[in-house]
């Protein structure tokens, strides 16, 4: 019996078109550009967008498991929020009285857009140096549970009633706890460290 050389194929790199089919198709939500390409914003959802130290502290605070889809891209936190939730940062942040205050906490929405991270399921050898990742992805109709502002008769953080998990926070609760932690994580970029003596 003779043995026959086999060649493994190399790993296969998703393409910027299986990254945009992948979106589209699967989760009805529009690309422009590339490459890389960049999913639309103010359409299916917005994004609210803050340091990497402040989202990872946002996402470790009790009540905050269910905050939907969340990326991160370089040294950036990007949080799905309900499209229209943008235009309301402001807004929120003066209501909230963190209005006037350095928060490096912004919202992206219409007419604007995201570089689309690697769809879920890549080993990481499969993504590019560098690219946006998913560290919550996103499923088919996750956009009818995006943190919004609470309608009519609804209180903070009141959920829709059919599912059977608690609801994530409200857009009110979500961007006074990522103002909150923002703020935390520039004091702590700039106190200095303390001297350690032996």
């Amino acid at each position: 019996m003779s043995l026959s050389t086999v060649s493994v194929p190399s790993p296969r790199v998703p393409s910027e078109d299986d990254t945009r089919t992948w979106y589209e198709r699967v989760l009805g939500w529009p690309c422009a550009g590339g490459p890389p390409p960049r999913l639309v914003t103010g359409v299916r959802f917005d994004v609210l967008e803050l340091p990497l130290d402040a989202g990872a502290a946002l996402l470790g605070r009790p009540g905050f498991a269910a905050t939907g889809p969340v990326a991160v891209a370089g040294r950036r936190m990007r949080f799905l929020i309900a499209p229209g939730g943008a235009e309301e940062l402001e807004g929120l942040l003066d209501w909230l009285e963190w209005g006037g205050v350095a928060l490096d906490l912004t919202a992206l929405g219409a007419g604007g857009g995201i570089t689309a991270p690697v769809p879920p399921g890549r080993a990481p050898g499969e993504c590019p140096r560098g690219a946006a990742v998913w560290l919550r992805p996103p499923e088919p109709g996750c956009e009818a549970s995006l943190p919004a502002l609470p309608g009519p008769g609804q209180g903070a953080g009141a959920g829709p009633g059919l599912c059977a998990e608690p609801a994530g926070p409200d857009l009110v609760r979500l961007v006074a706890a990522a103002a909150t932690e923002c703020h935390r994580a520039r004091l702590g970029r700039r106190t200095p460290q303390p001297l350690a003596f032996s």
